[in-house]
């Protein structure tokens, strides 16, 4: 069972997902600094606030009690956060997929005939020109 898991474990196709993995994990990272650095605060200067800090509030605070609120705002940012990444997933992926349109084009050489097909052709001009 172990030698299974083994090869399992080290195929190629695990491999890849593994790295696709942590690599879409680092890039969640960079686009969500870049979405809560440099794309909220603009579209947070239609209300004059951080985009964070929308919301619908349905109970104000009371005494010890918390306040009970909407936070749209957040949703928003994941929203535009998630659309950016799935558009540059789509971008890489487009390109990949020409990539391999391009590999697949390119035509194959013809292989030189052998020597039997060359004499076969030969027989067969020969026996036309009877």
């Amino acid at each position: 069972m172990l030698k299974e898991f083994k090869e399992f474990a080290l195929k190629g196709n695990l491999v890849d997902i593994a790295v696709g993995f942590v690599m879409g994990a680092a890039f969640a990272k960079v686009t969500g600094a870049f979405i809560d650095g440099v794309v909220m605060p603009c579209v947070g200067l239609i209300q004059g606030k951080d985009l964070s800090q929308w919301k619908w509030v349905l109970k104000q605070a009371e005494g010890d009690n918390t306040e009970v609120a909407i936070h749209y705002g957040t949703f928003i940012s994941v929203a535009i956060e998630f659309t950016i990444i799935a558009f540059v997933m789509f971008i890489v992926i487009k390109g990949m997929n020409s990539l391999k349109k391009n590999e697949a084009a390119a035509p194959a050489e013809i292989p030189a005939p052998t020597k039997e097909e060359t004499l076969l052709t030969e027989i067969r001009d020969l026996l036309k020109k009877q």
